[in-house]
């Protein structure tokens, strides 16, 4: 998340952003691999992305915070290209960081712009649930 905000502040490549923070010890709890490939697609596909969170939103994107912007690219670049990763994680994973480092009641807009996502790029979920 730190990483994609600091891009939308003042982009730069997204290698260099990873150059950056895996060298940094605080963020050596981080799986490498994963956070290498997350920074590099998010910023890669942040166009289609920002038109997803655009269609969900009430708001412009444009008009969202930082901070619940680079949640959301992160979230919605999960439920659209990691199925590996349980829609519910990915909700709570956003949530928590947004709780976290967002604004006051940003968690309530991540969890529900994502909730919105998630049923319509991963209805096979919500479908088994269900049975």
């Amino acid at each position: 998340m730190q990483a994609l905000y600091q891009w939308q502040l003042n982009p730069s490549l997204a290698k260099d952003l990873v150059l950056q923070f895996t060298a940094d010890e605080e963020h050596g709890r981080a799986e490498a691999d994963y956070f290498s490939d997350l920074v590099m697609q998010v910023i890669d596909k942040q166009e289609q992305l920002d038109r997803e969170i655009d269609l969900l939103s009430d708001r412009a994107v444009i008009q969202l915070d930082p901070v619940e912007h680079s949640i959301l690219l992160i979230g919605m670049y999960e439920l659209v290209h990691r199925a590996e990763v349980p829609y519910k994680v990915v909700i709570n994973e956003a949530v928590d960081l947004c709780r976290a480092y967002g604004a006051e009641d940003g968690h309530k807009f991540v969890n529900a712009l994502l909730d919105r996502a998630a049923r319509n790029h991963r209805s096979s979920e919500f479908d088994s649930r269900a049975e």
